[in-house]
């Protein structure tokens, strides 16, 4: 009679055990299911440019870049930004060091360069090849990263058919490659010394924050796509 009793309360326990093996299973298959879920990675928004996207003489946070990655952070999107800017960068030292950004895939490519080019006197012959050859390396390794093109003009000093031609550059390759064009990065900001730097090249924060305004309705148009 003992030993039947003890039997009776050996299976009772490995039937509660079983039970309760079970259920930590069920939850921690549900903790496991939530996990995998707050930590689905952003889309990735990179800003490939040079001192105007490194924000040359202001706190990095206050460039426009940094700026997009506040108002996205305000708004709860699912993205995130990386700012690859470096200052005194051209489009030919661009193109060779974009593959150290690429190795993993942005939703979003903003490609900021060609100021140094113009201000430098290149050929906007050679700076439109190295835009198509930046565009084209994404492209080819992307194919579904949204590109958008900031325009950039320069001053008249090299002679108004130089600066005609390199304003000229920006459409024709977001033509030609079929990538979106922001007309002109420093639209509003260029020129007045209030919104610039002593040097009368670099925005000032408050510059920034104009910069930021004329590029957030194109990547806003991106993200919801």
């Amino acid at each position: 009679m003992k030993i039947q009793r003890s039997v009776i309360l050996l299976a009772t326990f490995l039937i509660l055990l079983s039970c309760t093996s079970s259920k930590k299973e069920e939850n921690k298959s549900e903790v496991t299911e939530e996990s995998s879920q707050t930590l689905k990675p952003k889309k990735l928004i990179l800003f490939f440019g040079n001192s105007l996207t490194a924000g040359y003489g202001i706190e990095l946070e206050e460039a426009f870049p940094g700026l997009t990655a506040q108002r996205i952070d305000s708004l709860g999107l699912e993205y995130r930004v990386i700012n690859a800017g470096l200052s005194g960068e051209t489009t030919a030292s661009g193109l060779s060091r974009l593959e150290w950004f690429l190795e993993e895939e942005p939703a979003i490519f903003v490609l900021e360069l060609g100021a140094n080019d113009g201000l430098r006197g290149i050929t906007p012959d050679e700076t439109k090849k190295n835009l198509k050859g930046i565009v084209q390396l994404v492209k080819s390794k992307y194919p579904s990263t949204r590109i958008l093109l900031a325009g950039m003009q320069i001053p008249p000093n090299m002679g108004q058919e130089f600066a005609g031609a390199f304003r000229a550059v920006f459409p024709e390759v977001a033509q030609e490659e079929n990538v979106t064009l922001i007309p002109f990065l420093l639209e509003g900001v260029a020129g007045d010394p209030d919104l610039n730097l002593p040097d009368g090249i670099h925005p000032t924060e408050a510059g920034h924050k104009i910069v930021f305004e004329t590029i957030w309705p194109y990547l806003e148009r991106e993200m919801e796509k």
